[in-house]
Formats: C-alpha cells, structure tokens, sequence
C-alpha cells in the first residue's frame, strides 16, 4: 500500500512537472511579444527603454492582480529586456531574515530579484528588503544579544520585480519603494485568442478560429487557463478525434474535462449548487458551504469563489454567501418563491 502510494505521489509530481515545463514554452520571450494589458505594456515599455538608455536598472517593479495573468512572464521579460539574470523565489519561502541575506549577497549588478507573492515575506525578511531597495545593502547580524555585530555588507544595483495576488495586503512603506506599479486585468475573449493562437503555433498545431474563440469564451479571462484547456484539447483530439482543433474537438473535449460554456468547472458548479439546492440560495456562512462540497474553506474562498462572484453567480454579504438569480437559472432552478433581495 505504502509503495503504491509513493508510486502514486511520484507520477503525480512527474506530471506536474510535465505541466510547468509546457507551460513555460508557451511564455513569450520578449515585451513585443507578450499579448494583452495594452496599458502595463506601455508603461513596462517606457520604464524599461529608459533604463536600458541610462545603462542602469530599472526602478523596482510591483506587479500585482489574480493569478494566471502573467506576472510571472513579465519578470522574465523584464530580465530578458534589460540583459540581467533573473533570480526566483517566493514570500513563503522566505521565512527569516538570512534566507533573504543569502539570496541578496549572490546577486550581481544588473541582475532581477522575483518574489512572488510578496505580501507573505516574514517581517524581519521585509524589514531587511527596505534597506536593500533602497540603499543596496543589508546588516548582517553576527551573534546574539548585547554582543551581537552589525556588519554592513554593500549590494550591486539590482532591480526586484515583486507580485502579489492581494495588493491590499502588502506594507505601505514596502508599497512606496517601487518606483512603477502595475495592475493587470482580466484578459477579454478577443485577446485570449490570440494567446491562444499564439500558443496553437508553438505547439506545432493549427487552431480553427471557432475553437478559439470556444475555448477563450471558457477561461475565465487567464491566459494561464486557456493554455492548459488548449492542450486538453490538443490531447481528445489526438486519442480520440481527427487531429484536428476545431470547434468539434473543443466542444467535447471541454465536456470531458467537465467545463461547461461559462467557465464553471467542478468545483465552481459544486459550491454553486450547494448554495442553491442544500441550503436555498443562503445566506450560509463560508466553512459550512466548504464542508458541504468537502474542500477546505481556504479552497473555496480563493478558488471558486472569485469566478463566481464577478460572474454574478453569487454574493458575499455580511450574513454569509448568497446565490444570485443569475446563479438559479444556471443551475436550471428558480429563485425560491416570495423571497427579495439578490433573487429579484
């Protein structure tokens, strides 16, 4: 049972990986390349231009907006754009101060420091970050108590690139030091086809406009999401279609993977339709709608809930989720009779 299960844990993280590497061959190299956000492009264009004009690093980038929009990509771009070497690692992984010294003290000038989801640095690691951005250099601490030696150590220029999934989380004065902030929306159908498209050529197949435009009007607006349904269709249309993208293979492939014509998967249709037929459209608070589609809260807040609630499928209000009469009628239910409010 044991082996099995490792087995198990093995091919799945194989998988995984397998996911990640298709994934960052379909990122564009270059700003040029990069589809969509007309207005961060522009910008990013600007401050990077100017940069690379003075022969010094950009100014400190804070890229912040829900997850699959490309954040990621842009710190590439950005290293890419400026020549320096791009150096990754997250705000949970940084959990003290050394761990970020350690990083600081192997950069070189020029290079870009990614830190993703930057509102979740430790506190003494943030505390240490402000002096690095904006003095370029860190105190390191050797000993402990009164005879503890600050040694300063002094950093080449650099530039760190920060992303955030929740803006409104970050620091005010960690906030105030980058010098160019950048909001990015979600994508609308129009520019999603032509990442998808995008990716349909690197991916050495052609995609017929009706499939792209199927597949685009069910990502959710992530470019990230329309990748991965573009290679489940590429997948039901090897093994079990013609080979062909068309609109055919998207439609049943997308069936199969359980994606209905708004974007809705499993998940998102679960806690839906709990909220309408268990509990009469709520208001219910957030860990028991979780224990009823058996998934943990925090699951439910960050993943389905989001899409649901700019769909208009569903309400947060200060009594606890409500489903919306949107959210009936696309279960196929009507609103519980006599009852005002989200339902009218």
């Amino acid at each position: 049972m044991l082996v099995a299960e490792a087995i198990e844990d093995i091919m799945s993280a194989q998988a995984s990986e397998v996911e990640r590497a298709a994934e960052a061959a379909l990122r564009p190299r270059r700003l040029a390349e990069f589809v969509g956000q007309p207005v961060v492009r522009d910008q990013l264009s600007l401050v990077l231009d100017a940069a690379v004009a003075r022969r010094r690093p950009p100014d400190h980038v804070l890229l912040s907006g829900p997850p699959g929009l490309g954040k990621t990509t842009l710190a590439m771009i950005i290293a890419a754009e400026v020549d320096g070497a791009l150096r990754l690692t997250s705000g949970p992984a940084v959990q003290h101060a050394g761990d970020l010294a350690a990083i600081l003290s192997a950069l070189q000038e020029g290079d870009v420091l990614f830190i993703d989801e930057i509102h979740r640095l430790a506190r003494s690691a943030e505390e240490m970050l402000y002096l690095a951005m904006e003095d370029y250099r860190v105190d390191i601490v050797v000993g402990k108590g009164a005879g503890a030696t600050a040694i300063p150590l002094t950093l080449p220029p650099f530039t760190v690139v920060g992303a955030t999934t929740r803006a409104g989380l970050l620091p005010a004065p960690l906030r105030d030091r980058f010098g160019f902030t950048g909001h990015l929306e979600f994508y609308d159908v129009a520019d999603l086809e032509r990442v998808l498209h995008r990716s349909a050529r690197l991916l050495g197949a052609e995609l017929e406009p009706s499939a792209a435009t199927e597949i685009a009007s069910r990502s959710r607006g992530t470019p990230r999401i329309a990748n991965r349904l573009l290679r489940r269709v590429q997948d039901w249309a090897q093994v079990r279609g013609s080979g062909d993208l068309d609109l055919t293979a998207a439609r049943a492939a997308l069936t199969v993977f359980e994606v209905d014509e708004r974007g809705l998967d499993r998940l998102d249709r679960a806690v839906l339709g709990a909220l309408c037929r268990r509990f009469g459209g709520g208001p219910v608070g957030l860990t028991t709608l979780a224990v009823a589609v058996g998934e943990e809260p925090e699951t439910v807040e960050t993943v389905a809930e989001p899409f649901l609630v700019r769909e208009g499928l569903m309400s947060r209000t200060a009594r606890g989720r409500v489903a919306t009469r949107a959210g009936f009628e696309h279960m196929g239910m009507r609103p519980p009779a006599g009852e005002t409010g989200l339902w009218d």
